[in-house]
């Protein structure tokens, strides 16, 4: 029985973290400051690409570029009290008594719903070979449904001849954070627990529990979990496609979105729940741009024979996704049209676009939404300079180091993410280090006041301002 295993094995004590990214770094960092812990070791892959992190970590720094209130002063701490200790040595797996997995799991293609578990699985793989007789393996990636109690499984009990739920414990605790406040969601969220049987779920939790203050343990099935996961950001992602559709509408219809959304907002009362999110240029991230094909897939795995759905109706969730893919498209229609408006060409036309992360005030580039953008810009023969205070380079695109570097004679400037420095932006100061009569500026974010750059002399193109993209150019 693993629950006598698991008795005889005693509390945790020793755990390991693979994956040292934006989940894995603060979640190493919480457990080795429980006390109830005594070591925890981060594993990261010596490569090329990521290996500098090692170096980094054992001197108790951390690789992420963002703002993460407490997470460096926290890191610094476990390090030097001997709690944590960061190696690409992953056979120090067998002195560990639990092991989560950390590992991004992108999509191939979004056409086809396949998914790209090769990370994982090598992680997996890893753990699988240094698996000792109860120990609890965690997955804290977001995965298919069906996943924790299908492959992983398979793969955990091929390399380590050991069986899930008889000799070693299994579960999933979907991660549930937000870059920027890494820690403090890790300590404040509930937790979703959910492990292959009941015995999984409790070693789990008692994983779980000590990093946690304000949030509580949610326990369920391996399954239900990865469906909650994938779910709740779909979710997201459907409540962002509604607003940047009401924005769209409210453009053709020649209103200010924001004040719509206000009206919306206002009407408050017992039985009304609504959260009216903002829209914007474009979703980046990890997360919500591709967990709505894994809970597709996931229904397609394991429903497909008894899913009862509209027949020949598309899914809402698909046609959401593909709405907030569409805002970075809408983001250059309305360069172009204000470019054109000025009675320039967009083919040789200087572009500042300020802000590559797809999050205000991170360094987080990942999926970003100015990419596309980008590309659509470059294709058409216009001349981009990129510019992002958290972000100092970025495979295949020049970035420039200062904001004014980037404006000086630019034909558009283009807000993409809404980082706080953009917000002091003056309209005087960019027009004079513009050079042009009729600069553009495209508000992705709702930072600038229109009537200040409309003063003078700049077209303005905003998303959802409808009341201000056709206003009359002051000369």
């Amino acid at each position: 029985m693993l629950l006598d295993i698991i008795r005889k094995r005693g509390p945790i004590k020793t755990i390991g973290v693979l994956g040292m990214g934006y989940v894995g770094i603060p979640a190493a960092a919480l457990f080795a400051d429980a006390p109830q812990f005594t070591k925890v070791y981060g594993f990261q892959r010596d490569s090329p690409s990521s290996g500098y992190k090692i170096a980094m970590l054992n001197r108790g720094e951390s690789p992420l570029k963002g703002e993460e209130p407490g997470l460096e002063e926290l890191l610094k701490k476990v390090v030097d009290a001997g709690k944590f200790s960061c190696t690409s040595d992953f056979s120090k797996i067998r002195e560990l008594d639990a092991v989560t997995l950390s590992i991004q799991t992108p999509f191939l293609n979004k056409e086809d719903l396949l998914p790209d578990f090769s990370a994982l699985f090598e992680g997996v793989r890893n753990v699988g070979r240094n698996l000792t007789p109860g120990m609890l393996v965690v997955l804290e990636s977001t995965i298919t449904p069906g996943t924790t109690t299908g492959v992983a499984r398979e793969l955990l009990e091929k390399e380590s001849g050991l069986v899930a739920g008889k000799d070693f414990a299994l579960a999933h605790a979907p991660e549930r954070v937000m870059v920027g406040r890494l820690l403090r969601n890790i300590r404040e969220h509930d937790r979703i627990v959910g492990g292959i049987d009941e015995a999984s779920t409790q070693r789990a939790t008692e994983l779980y529990s000590p990093v946690l203050t304000i949030g509580k343990v949610i326990p369920m099935t391996a399954t239900a979990a990865e469906v909650t996961k994938t779910a709740e950001n779909t979710f997201r992602d459907l409540q962002i496609a509604a607003i940047n559709e009401l924005a769209l509408y409210c453009e053709a219809m020649g209103i200010n979105v924001y004040d719509v959304r206000t009206g919306i907002d206002s009407l408050k009362g017992e039985g009304i729940t609504r959260a009216m999110l903002w829209p914007g240029a474009g979703v980046g991230g990890h997360c919500l741009t591709k967990d709505t094909y894994h809970l597709e897939r996931g229904v397609q795995v394991l429903g497909k024979d008894e899913l009862d759905f509209p027949k020949g109706e598309p899914s809402l969730y698909v046609l959401a996704r593909r709405i907030n893919d569409f805002m970075p498209i809408h983001m250059f229609r309305l360069t172009k049209d204000a470019l054109a408006r000025a009675g320039t060409p967009l083919n040789g036309a200087k572009i500042a676009l300020l802000g590559w992360s797809f999050l205000a005030n991170s360094d987080d580039t990942r999926n970003t939404p100015a990419e596309p953008y980008r590309d659509l810009l470059v294709k058409e023969g216009a001349v981009v300079s990129v510019q992002d205070p958290y972000v100092a380079d970025y495979p295949g695109v020049a970035m420039v180091p200062f904001v004014e570097e980037a404006l000086e004679g630019a034909d558009a400037v283009v807000i993409f993410a809404g980082h706080h420095q953009y917000r002091t932006l003056d309209a005087k100061v960019i027009r004079n280090l513009s050079g042009k009569k009729h600069p553009a500026i495209i508000d992705g974010r709702n930072l600038v006041d229109p009537d200040a750059y409309i003063r003078e002399g700049f077209i303005y193109k905003g998303i959802g301002r409808g009341d201000k993209n056709s206003h009359v150019i002051v000369e």
